[in-house]
């Protein structure tokens, strides 16, 4: 029971996440990601669990991820300055780098379903 709760708590974040994008410029680019991982985690919760698709996303993921490398390492090299002060970005790594956290999060639960898919199917 409390596996299930934590997929379900998950699925929850995931689309808060996607609902905060709505007033962002390029929602359509951020919320379906997030409404994917939703998605996944609810199936988890009812038992069901997707070894490819999970195992595509992790390196769609990836993909994505890697232009976003530059500007975490401008983010890294001017001292970590906080991305979550305020909602404009004072400097274009701000967002970015947001960006990029956002993917990570969304990485992180995948390999975690991916692992719960290959565990299951075993």
């Amino acid at each position: 029971m409390i596996k299930k709760s934590i997929h379900y708590i998950i699925a929850v974040l995931f689309l808060l996440f996607a609902l905060v994008q709505w007033n962002d410029p390029d929602y359509m680019k951020w919320m379906p990601p997030y409404l994917i991982m939703s998605y996944i985690a609810l199936q988890a919760g009812r038992e069901r669990y997707y070894r490819l698709w999970t195992g595509l996303l992790i390196i769609l993921f990836v993909i994505w991820m890697v232009p976003y490398l530059p500007h975490m390492r401008d983010w890294l090299s001017d001292g970590m300055p906080t991305i979550t002060g305020s909602m404009k970005a004072e400097s274009p790594y701000i967002e970015l780098s947001r960006e990029f956290f956002g993917l990570l999060l969304c990485l992180i639960a995948t390999i975690y379903y991916f692992y719960l898919a290959t565990k299951n199917k075993n």
